[in-house]
């Protein structure tokens, strides 16, 4: 989560703010292709490990990597593989991999070859250093009040107590699958009654499919937040957000609040389609969220979604609204990730577009407005570029000494407006400035709350043209 701290100084001295709590972290995506329903655990020898549900749906693979972005090179391992006949035969989805007391635990959904659509949720132990190499158990199916078809288990702690969350059909209730919540009495076994906490009611959650499935949890400002996934899972699939207060009893269906509105979604513009199944993990430092998902880089699909392999891996820094509640974004173009700056003097403003003009702005909650790639610069000899997120293709350049988002029109006046030498902060070197690359001495500066390209010669100057990426 992004802190801004201000420092104390003394009185007619312009405040600046310290570095903030959780920098830029940068992603190539996507990360992984054909592996859908992503899940990554950080653990405490260093190393991420990854897991995902592979086309064939016959197997589980593992990837172990020191960095996030290293997993995408990281060699795979099958761990386990389908039965040849009965139980656990068929469709084997959305794995998890977790820790839990000292040993590891792989939730997995999965079909039986008999019958392919009796899909439950099973679970693997080992208690090997390395899971990659472990000899693995199964724990067998967990056993559920309804026995009908569920799926996608997840396990957290809150309050001291673990939970599982599941999706599931339940013929008394409708079509499709809702998010149950049951606590754990071990790793592989419930206790006590299972409760709906949420089922499909919304029109989004409805689109070819009656859908809730896919919860994951993050806590975080004394609220628990669980997103899950919507829809079918073509471009219509989506992630929701249910919302529950850290104090409240989350076995009371009462406690949890539902958005009404989809969190993340397809983007036309970025070109990216059905994101949804994620997780959370946090930056190699452990200071910002990671939210990790799959999606598509095209819309249309021929025949049923579940035959069309390419769904791929993508990561994306999660950012925090002022008022503690997460900011989800646009599913980003593929490629380098964006960043957000932040003011050197004015830790809660950063720079956005509106309308085409950029600003200073606090509470920015349309978060791709203050989103940037930094790309090769338009002209190169060493410059950079800044790329709007929501805007792919348009570029912050300055015209008339004011900064504006442009389509890059290909003119050689454009590519030199929208280049820029990238220096240290001129105020503080943990920053960082942007010199014009046709206007030597120039800097982006904000100036009145509008982004300015200045000649600069006071100190207040210099702070006006130093940001944090965040």
């Amino acid at each position: 989560m992004v802190v801004a701290v201000t420092v104390p100084v003394a009185a007619g001295t312009p405040a600046f703010a310290a570095v903030p709590a959780s920098p830029a972290v940068t992603f190539t995506n996507p990360v992984a292709e054909q592996r859908a329903d992503p899940h990554i655990h950080k653990h405490t020898d260093g190393y991420y490990y990854f897991t995902a549900t592979v086309p064939a749906y016959d197997r589980i693979v593992l990837r172990r990597a020191t960095t996030l972005q290293g997993l995408a090179t990281a060699a795979e391992t099958t761990i386990w593989t389908k039965h040849a006949s009965g139980e656990m035969g068929a469709h084997i989805w959305a794995p998890e991999i977790h820790f839990i007391d000292g040993k590891w635990y792989v939730y997995f959904t999965a079909g039986s070859s008999n019958d392919i659509w009796k899909i439950r949720p099973y679970v693997l132990e080992s208690s090997s250093a390395n899971p990659l190499t472990g000899t693995w158990t199964e724990k067998g199916r967990i056993a559920l009040p309804l026995d009908t078809f569920s799926l996608d288990a997840t396990t957290f702690v809150h309050n001291g107590t673990r939970y599982l969350s599941w999706a599931q059909n339940d013929p008394a209730v409708g079509a499709g699958t809702n998010i149950y919540l049951a606590r754990m009495s071990n790793p592989w076994t419930i206790t006590g009654s299972p409760v709906m906490i949420s089922r499909p009611t919304l029109a989004w959650e409805k689109v070819n499919q009656t859908v809730n499935e896919g919860p994951a949890v993050i806590q975080r400002n004394g609220k628990v937040f669980m997103t899950f996934s919507a829809a079918a899972t073509d471009a219509n699939y989506c992630l929701g957000l249910l919302t529950a207060n850290d104090t409240a009893d989350l076995m009371n269906p009462a406690s949890w609040t539902k958005s009404p509105n989809p969190v993340f979604k397809s983007n036309d513009a970025t070109g990216q389609y059905g994101p949804g199944h994620n997780t959370f993990t946090t930056s190699e430092d452990g200071k910002s969220d990671i939210m990790v998902y799959h999606d598509r880089n095209y819309k249309d699909i021929s025949g049923d979604p579940l035959n069309d392999p390419n769904r791929r891996t993508r990561y994306q820094k999660l950012y925090w609204n002022a008022d503690g509640t997460p900011n989800f974004g646009i599913p980003v173009s593929d490629g380098v990730t964006p960043v957000r700056f932040s003011s050197f003097n004015y830790p809660d403003r950063y720079i956005r577009h509106w309308e085409y003009r950029a600003k200073l702005e606090a509470n920015v909650t349309n978060l791709a407005d203050s989103q940037f790639r930094i790309v090769t610069g338009l002209t190169g000899s060493g410059t950079v570029s800044l790329e709007s997120a929501n805007f792919p293709g348009y570029y912050l350049r300055h015209k008339n000494y004011e900064l504006w988002v442009e389509k890059n029109s290909g003119t050689a006046t454009f590519l030199a407006d929208a280049s820029f030498t990238r220096r240290a902060g001129l105020a503080d070197s943990a920053g960082v400035s942007f010199e014009s690359y046709n206007f030597p001495g120039r800097y982006i500066r904000h100036y009145n709350g509008l982004i300015q390209l200045q000649a600069l010669s006071t100190s207040l100057d210099q702070q006006d043209a130093t940001y944090y990426a965040e």
